[in-house]
């Protein structure tokens, strides 16, 4: 011990240490800074937390009863996109999902049950699957030797804290063969994801404000991946006004539910117990006893459910007809201009008639349309050696007439990484999974540059990736209503040899979002009746997008089941159309009159519509108590069928018919002429009860069904559909003088043979004559 060491000691014994002193001093000074600086975190930290007990203490509940208002879904990875098998291939494939949660919901325990296997040649010291929820590891698989190459199970807790608002979920192999070099792209590296994993989540709901600038939330939320199942109450039976204005209501939350589906349950006079709803009231006429201030004017309040403190009604009030449906149309094309609590519409721009085939999600038919129109721009861009496709999605009108055409034309501009040297790079092009073309990716010019080129870079600069264009036509039998362009950058792996394969994660590619695909030369031309184009595209009725040119004939005394009926095919042809049904007409079975110059839906369950007893003949099935009678046709006997190079373009009525009694639930889709305008079409859903109404809708909503609705008649049992043998007895659409003349001679051989011979017997005629007036002047000349 050091002399200074000594004395420092030796006073330290006798008197006070400053240090600790001054120490204490600062802690006393500090200590509210401290707790406000604790505080602060802490409340940083729970903001999530604080706000969400806000929300729900502003609603009444109290914790207990939050948790008793959580419910659990599940989604496999096929309802969330993953259409095949998740393939993860390599020293590090990974694949994935993305999912979202509704903005007045939030996640308290997630689980995912993943059916995987796995490659025998993986080293399990080296390699494992990772789960990923946003970049985030959540869990990690082994993968034992013991268990490779079989089918396993398991199930993973993934922490709640991980799960946003938009989330993708990603799994990832970890994969190696070998402890010496190895070969990244070895086609033992492998793991497989079933499509058929679930990912389980449990969700509290979070009370909402009472403000209409959060619509359409939370009637609907495009987080959500749920059918969208929305009950819309009633006072009382309502009127045909009032079924137009929940038309344009149901159509619009049709058309954002999308892929999702849509279905409108009807009540009279009773709040759901639990959930949203929309309630339409008109006058002193309120359903469900709610307390309603007096109107003044057409009105749209969003208010708390009574039965669900933690559920909203949107209120859509008039004092009659005409305020109903202004306020009703304000909501369905005005709603980003609403907000408080409460609005009433005090002046609403008259909406603007649609134009034939001018719907917000069809292709449109007068000019060539760009991808970015269809997809975004982020989604028309890929990475690396194994990237996902780029798909361009759109609708096409479902009576193109493509006769004689080489198909609809694409203008594709792209542009990707190029290749060192010519390899096997191509970019693959499909429809709807069916292969079109393959497009080689060239490799980059190791020529020293010509004084053109030097020239061209000095002012364009070359850039990364080399631009091509590409013009091709997809033929139109390959592309159904909703249709789907698939490019696939597939960049081939050359061979180093061993300890020289790198894989670097440099290579790009992108498809331009001007590249075009045009049907503006096609005509609109269809046989009818078509089930198929009504139940894919809800033709022709959505050849106006408003429906201003759709009549629906309700039943004498509807059930709510054919309200429901109604209500969910509006919302069939929004989701076709993606435009609200603001001028669709609603009347009743006498009202035969109004019917003129329209296309007609007829919905009739029992013996509620007696407008089919009065078409009886013109339908191509009769359905009265538990009688049904169906038109057949011979069309398949008969002898000359191969002369007709196109046999759905028959044109003659059905040759024989089965009548039967039955007890059953069957629903039928039946289409034929419309008896009271020629050209116009009429489409019958019946059913010998309610029940079998609501299959109708079902299989409409059904992606898997739809495909079978087609011909002239189908019918519903259950998920099963079968549809008769169709024959098309009119035609809709037009075509040019010179190309009808010409399809109508190509589907009348004996015609076009008949006029041969007329054509040759005049030419002979007309050449007789002027041989003989020849001679006749020859002769005449040497006399």
């Amino acid at each position: 011990m050091t002399p200074h060491s000594t004395v420092t000691s030796k006073r330290s014994t006798h008197r006070v240490p400053l240090q600790p002193v001054i120490l204490a001093i600062a802690l006393m000074l500090a200590a509210p800074g401290l707790q406000t600086a604790q505080a602060a975190t802490k409340a940083k930290s729970g903001s999530n937390r604080i706000i969400t007990e806000t929300a729900a203490e502003a609603a009444g509940e109290t914790p207990s009863q939050r948790s008793s208002h959580a419910r659990t879904v599940s989604f496999s990875l096929k309802q969330l996109g993953a259409l095949f098998p998740l393939q993860l291939r390599g020293i590090r494939g990974n694949s994935g999902v993305t999912f979202s949660i509704r903005a007045d919901q939030v996640v308290t325990g997630a689980k995912l049950k993943i059916n995987y296997a796995y490659s025998p040649a993986l080293i399990p010291q080296l390699s494992h699957i990772n789960v990923l929820v946003n970049e985030q590891v959540a869990a990690t698989i082994p993968v034992p030797t013991e268990q490779a190459g079989q089918n396993l199970q398991r199930e993973i807790v993934i922490p709640p804290r991980l799960i946003t608002e938009f989330n993708r979920l990603n799994l990832e192999l970890i994969g190696h063969y070998t402890r010496d070099c190895e070969d990244p792209a070895h086609s033992s590296l492998w793991a497989n994801v079933g499509n058929d994993s679930t990912l389980e989540l449990t969700l509290t709901p979070v009370a909402q404000a009472n403000d209409l600038a959060l619509l359409p939330q939370p009637f609907f939320d495009r987080r959500d991946a749920l059918p969208l199942n929305l009950p819309m109450v009633f006072a009382g039976a309502p009127s045909g006004a009032t079924l137009e204005a929940a038309g344009a209501l149901s159509s619009w939350f049709g058309a954002l539910a999308g892929y999702r589906g849509a279905r409108f349950p009807a009540l009279q006079d009773q709040i759901p117990a639990q959930g949203n709803a929309i309630v339409l009231a008109m006058g002193n006429q309120v359903p469900g006893g709610l307390n309603v201030s007096a109107l003044q004017g057409p009105t749209v309040a969003m208010v708390p459910n009574p039965n669900d403190p933690s559920a909203k009604l949107l209120l859509v009030m008039g004092r009659d007809a005409k305020e109903l449906k202004i306020a009703a149309n304000a909501v369905a094309v005005g709603s980003p201009a609403l907000s408080g609590p409460v609005a009433t519409i005090t002046s609403l721009s008259e909406i603007k008639p649609r134009k034939p085939y001018d719907a917000p999600n069809w292709l449109a038919s007068d000019r060539p349309v760009k991808f970015g129109e269809l997809a975004l721009e982020d989604t028309l861009n890929v990475a690396g050696y194994s990237p996902d496709l780029i798909r361009v999605n759109f609708h096409l009108p479902p009576d193109l007439f493509g006769w004689r055409s080489k198909g609809i034309p694409v203008d594709l501009k792209y542009r990707y990484t190029p290749r060192l040297n010519t390899d096997k790079s191509t970019l693959n092009i499909s429809a709807n999974q069916q292969f079109l073309r393959s497009l080689p990716l060239l490799a980059i010019n190791h020529d020293a540059p010509s004084a053109l080129d030097r020239a061209v870079n000095a002012v364009v600069p070359p850039g990364e990736l080399i631009p091509a264009r590409e013009q091709f036509h997809i033929p139109l039998f390959k592309l159904p209503a909703r249709a789907q362009l698939q490019f696939h950058y597939f960049h081939d792996m050359v061979k180093q040899g061993a300890c020289k394969d790198v894989v670097l994660e440099n290579v790009r590619g992108t498809v331009e979002p001007d590249s075009t695909i045009d049907i503006s030369s096609f005509p609109h031309f269809l046989a009818m009746p078509d089930l198929a184009a009504f139940s894919n595209s809800g033709f022709p009725f959505t050849r106006l997008a408003d429906l201003s040119e759709t009549a629906i004939v309700m039943p004498d005394k509807p059930s709510l089941n054919d309200y429901s009926s109604y209500l969910s095919l509006l919302g069939v042809f929004g989701r076709s159309t993606g435009y609200p049904a603001t001028a669709v007409s609603v009347v009743g079975p006498k009202q035969v009159d109004a019917l003129a110059g329209k296309d007609v839906v007829v919905i009739g369950s029992g013996n509620n519509q007696p407008l089919l007893a009065q078409w009886a003949d013109a339908s191509p099935v009769g359905m009265q108590g538990g009688s049904r009678r169906f038109n057949l046709s011979d069309f398949a006997y008969r002898v000359f069928s191969w002369w007709d190079p196109s046999q759905r373009d028959g044109a003659k009525p059905g040759r024989n018919q089965v009548a039967f009694t039955a007890d059953s639930t069957d629903g039928v889709i039946a289409g034929f002429e419309s008896p009271v305008s020629p050209g116009r079409s009429v489409v019958q859903l019946s059913s010998n009860n309610p029940e079998g109404l609501s299959q109708v809708i079902e299989a409409l909503l059904d992606p898997d069904l739809v495909k079978e609705i087609q011909g002239s008649t189908s019918v519903v049992r259950g998920k099963q559909v079968d549809s008769l043998v169709a024959e098309q007895t009119y035609w809709v659409g037009r075509l040019d003088p010179l190309t009808w003349v010409q399809w109508y001679l190509s589907r009348s051989p004996l015609l076009l043979l008949a006029l041969g011979i007329v054509a040759a017997l005049l030419i002979g005629v007309l050449l007789f004559l002027s041989l003989r007036a020849r001679a006749r002047a020859r002769l005449k000349n040497k006399d």
